[in-house]
């Protein structure tokens, strides 16, 4: 019997010989021009996805160097990569989309052309792309980055695009007055933690964290509205159950300014009580922010979803999304809420903390959550069911919002310049 090897070298040498005989063949039968077409052809060997709602990678292996272009379609919102002709020699399991992407199909479209389009859950943007060299391999690796973008600024990037269509016969040029106004209101979206049948935590009396925080977040909606320099949006109305990644996407759609998460946690020593306000780090600041991080983290998990295991490449992505911009501006809203919050409200000793959660994620929108309070704690229970209490809380919230957003943009004449250095 064949060890594996040799049987792997065998395989390999019929197959060849398959190639060279089929290869001769089509020369003693193909007119030149022809032949010298199916030298361009690029293989396409291997496919790989990962990655989760606000960006997603896509590999593909080929042979020799790749050459690509893409642009964008809406309707639904699609990213189109166009090839010369490509043999793409994986599986439709390969291909299966997750993450961002909805659909991935790929294929001949013409003689001398292939395409691959990617359909997205929302609106996309290829934030990298690039051609890299497998020495070990005698490969080449084509990566595609794509992102959730908002919708404005996908408007933008159709209105700018220029493409040839041979469908169309003519060049797609950029539609007029298409292009995103920069001068669009301070977008706040607020996120109800848990909801559905993710009910987060339950209180000593039986308050449910995801009841507590839709009336926090409806009442702070309801404030901010009525400022006509803030345009509001919240991830969640009702009790229904929304992905962490999900949360994070519908931000950037909405071109959001600001992201707020409000929770109310419970814990096992019942006499802490107050709130918390965190930022986004790799590092947790404690071992509580840590574990409580690790417990938001599987909200999902209690929903039947699950976060794939990735490759590392890819999951340094995912993990070290926010910009040290975008955290700055984070670091700096935090403290404005306590700065509200301290003194009015109970809060917590070092009530700034920062941990990895996954729905702080968004690389370039300042992000916090805020723990409102404590289901374990008997007297918090009682605050937090409490509707003067709560729109107490929500008016202070409010309060530090519009101090940030004129922070950041004045007093609505537009962005300034903001030094965000911390003592």
């Amino acid at each position: 019997m064949l060890t594996d090897a040799l049987h792997h070298k065998f395989v390999i040498l019929m197959l060849t010989l398959l190639a060279v005989a089929m290869t001769t063949e089509a020369a003693l039968t193909t007119p030149s021009s022809a032949t010298d077409a199916a030298g361009d052809t690029q293989f396409a060997f291997e496919i790989r996805i990962a990655g989760d709602a606000t960006r997603t990678r896509i590999v593909l292996e080929f042979e020799d160097k790749p050459e690509f272009s893409y642009h964008y379609l809406d309707a639904p919102h699609r990213v189109v990569v166009d090839f010369p002709e490509t043999v793409f020699g994986f599986s439709g399991k390969e291909a299966e989309p997750r993450g961002l992407l909805t659909d991935v199909r790929y294929g001949a479209m013409a003689p001398g052309r292939s395409r691959m389009v990617v359909s997205a859950s929302g609106p996309v943007q290829v934030a990298e792309s690039l051609v890299l060299e497998d020495d070990e391999a005698d490969s080449y690796r084509l990566v595609l980055d794509m992102e959730s973008i908002s919708h404005d600024e996908f408007a933008a990037l159709l209105s700018k695009q220029q493409w040839y269509s041979e469908e169309q016969g003519e060049s797609k040029e950029p539609a007029p007055g298409a292009a995103a106004d920069p001068a669009h209101k301070f977008t706040v979206v607020i996120d109800p933690g848990h909801g559905g049948i993710d009910s987060g935590t339950r209180g000593r009396n039986g308050l449910e964290e995801k009841e507590v925080t839709l009336n926090l977040g409806t009442a702070l909606k309801d404030l901010l509205a009525d400022n006509s320099a803030v345009e509001v949006f919240m991830t969640r109305t009702d009790d229904r159950f929304v992905s962490l990644g999900d949360r994070v996407r519908y931000a950037r759609e909405q071109g959001a300014d600001l992201f707020v998460s409000l929770h109310a946690d419970s814990i096992r020593l019942r006499k802490i009580r107050g709130a918390t306000v965190y930022t986004l780090s790799e590092k947790a600041s404690d071992d509580y922010a840590r574990d409580l991080a690790q417990r938001e983290n599987k909200s999902d998990a209690i929903a039947g979803l699950s976060f794939e295991d990735e490759p590392e490449r890819v999951a340094d992505i995912l993990i070290d999304l926010m910009r040290r911009e975008t955290k700055l501006f984070s670091v700096r809203f935090a403290d404005s809420v306590i700065e509200n919050l301290d003194g009015k409200v109970e809060l917590i000793n070092n009530p700034h903390r920062y941990a990895g959660f996954r729905v702080l994620r968004a690389p370039d929108v300042p992000s916090i959550l805020v723990e409102i309070g404590y289901l374990s704690n008997a007297e918090d229970e009682k605050l937090l069911q409490d509707e003067n209490w709560l729109a107490e809380m929500a008016d202070l919230l409010a309060k530090a919002v519009d101090d940030f957003r004129v922070l950041v943009r004045g007093d609505g004449e537009g962005p300034e310049e903001v030094n965000l250095s911390r003592d």
